[in-house]
């Protein structure tokens, strides 16, 4: 492996501890590097605090008492494109300039439009020496929800089922029917702390009664979205609990009850997911998993607006029932989750990367 690949996959082994914490923020890794000794290390923690390079151009005055001569003479890798703008932080790229780092290696260019190109210009200019593109997929892919975000104005959206052995989704009489097994439902919380929101319809809603949270994971719960066109169901369900913000989408109002957000919808026809998703963009939301029903699921997939779903296959069997949705493309990858199989695909008709 090539130095600079070596050093970049550390970036975005870096970068991939932001999962989570940062949106609506790219997750971003960064190392120094001095004669081929990383000197210095650092990841985008938290939405709103220091980027990734700062943090390893800190780590570094902290390290070492002669730390301005080792910048001078180092060479940083960071897996997205230092800013150039004010944001909630000042720029990455002056920061650079600032401290004289002579060269900069990065994995991939930003597609915000305040930023996309005008770091590497503005370092450039000041004559650092800018690498490009070194392990640019594997950057791009890391950061397929800011990607989608920036330029689809929407939500990256993840679909998640459960199937039976012969393909079906759950009973025709609308009663509770678990498919998976316990390792397959931990791994879900752990996912629910990873994305931003998860979305329902009516009927799952009603029937589950679901939490909708990460109680099996540790992390923050994500908020929530409920599709209930005439306002029918219960308050006292879960969803209602005001634990966590949550989204109601309806054709009758729109109003605020503390943590819940009615949004009425004008039409109620075939391009509802298209309005709610960039209702949900509107709303800083940069990723969302589906998780049911089936119809609300097909909605999605007839529309088009999917990124990547995430389906599970257990061991049980029904005589009869709702069909699974069907995917028209290639899986992915496939792994075994305790007695389970876990099935991957991507969009690639709608792939960014």
């Amino acid at each position: 492996m090539h130095n600079h690949e070596k050093y970049m996959q550390r970036c975005l082994e870096l970068a991939a501890l932001g999962i989570g914490h940062v949106s609506p923020n790219p997750m971003v890794g960064a190392v120094i590097v001095y004669q081929g000794k990383i000197i210095g290390e650092g990841y985008h923690q938290k939405y709103g605090g220091p980027h990734a390079e700062v943090n390893a151009v800190n780590q570094v005055l902290e390290s070492y008492t002669d730390a301005a001569a080792l910048l001078k003479q180092s060479t940083i890798y960071v897996s997205l494109e230092p800013c150039a703008h004010y944001g909630k932080t000042p720029p990455c790229a002056d920061l650079i300039i600032k401290h004289q780092i002579p060269e900069v290696v990065v994995g991939c260019r930003d597609p915000f439009d305040q930023v996309d190109g005008k770091g590497i210009e503005k370092l450039q200019a000041a004559g650092v020496n800018v690498v490009q593109g070194v392990w640019e997929q594997e950057c791009r892919m890391l950061n397929r929800r800011f990607f989608t975000r920036v330029k689809q104005h929407r939500p990256y959206v993840i679909l998640k089922w459960a199937q039976t052995s012969n393909g079906l989704f759950a009973p025709e009489n609308g009663v509770q029917f678990w498919i998976t097994g316990e390792q397959s439902k931990q791994l879900v919380h752990k996912w629910r702390t990873e994305e931003d929101a998860l979305l329902v319809g009516k009927n799952t809603a009603a029937i589950d009664n679901p939490q909708l949270n990460a109680r099996l994971w540790h992390g923050k719960s994500p908020k929530r979205v409920v599709i209930d066109r005439n306002l029918e169901l219960e308050s006292s369900l879960h969803l209602f609990d005001q634990s966590v913000e949550t989204f109601v989408f309806s054709e009758i109002k729109t109003d605020v009850d503390g943590n819940i957000k009615y949004i009425a919808l004008e039409d109620f026809g075939r391009y509802v997911p298209h309005y709610i998703l960039y209702q949900l963009y509107l709303q800083d939301i940069q990723s969302i998993i589906i998780e049911g029903g089936a119809a609300t699921l097909n909605s999605f997939i007839e529309a088009g607006l999917w990124d990547e779903a995430r389906v599970f296959t257990g061991k049980a069997f029904l005589p009869g029932g709702i069909k699974a949705p069907v995917l028209n493309q290639q899986v992915s990858t496939v792994d075994e989750v305790g007695e389970d199989q876990l099935a991957i695909f991507y969009n690639q008709t709608l792939s960014l990367l």
